[in-house]
């Protein structure tokens, strides 16, 4: 068994990645509303923000800050994934575990917000960021942080690469 250690911090800000154990799967996106109601319970009772959040089918990429006394990101992530499946009625819905890095500066931060809202065009899902439903891309649109059109067309993002 490995040594595996999380780097917990008061009030750190983390980039995840969470996978269900199928990656064939389209759970996470047929089941939005199952999710959010399993995030928000869990914010309720034990608080974080949401910086920045995309879900696809079948995972999750996302930037969690938490409150300046707390530094316990696994418990909510063990309470996210237990609500859903849970509500679902199912076992062995995620892979163990998951992916944390945590943000070293404002640079860092940003390249992660950005790799987020790019993830599902990465995926071959939309041309377009603005097109995917299941980002917190249109909550900074709303609040002016984005411009609708941010990072235009995937052929645009691509058109060196092609030649």
């Amino acid at each position: 068994m490995s040594d595996y250690r999380r780097n917990y911090l008061n009030g750190g800000t983390w980039f995840f990645t969470v996978n269900l154990r199928n990656r064939r799967s389209h759970l996470l996106t047929t089941q939005i509303t199952a999710l959010r109601d399993a995030i928000w319970a869990v914010k309720r009772n034990k608080p974080f923000h949401i910086n920045a959040w995309v879900v696809l089918p079948e995972h999750m990429h996302c930037i969690w800050t938490l409150p300046d006394n707390e530094y316990d990101f696994s418990c909510r992530w063990r309470e996210i994934k237990k609500r859903f499946s849970k509500t679902l009625c199912l076992n062995q819905v995620w892979q163990p575990r998951f992916w944390e890095h945590t943000l070293r500066d404002e640079r860092d931060y940003h390249h992660h917000i950005d790799y987020i809202y790019l993830n599902p065009i990465k995926h071959g899902w939309v041309k377009q960021v603005n097109e995917w439903p299941f980002s917190s891309f249109h909550r900074d649109v709303r609040l002016g942080l984005y411009p609708e059109n941010w990072a235009g067309e995937v052929a645009d993002l691509c058109a060196g690469e092609r030649a």
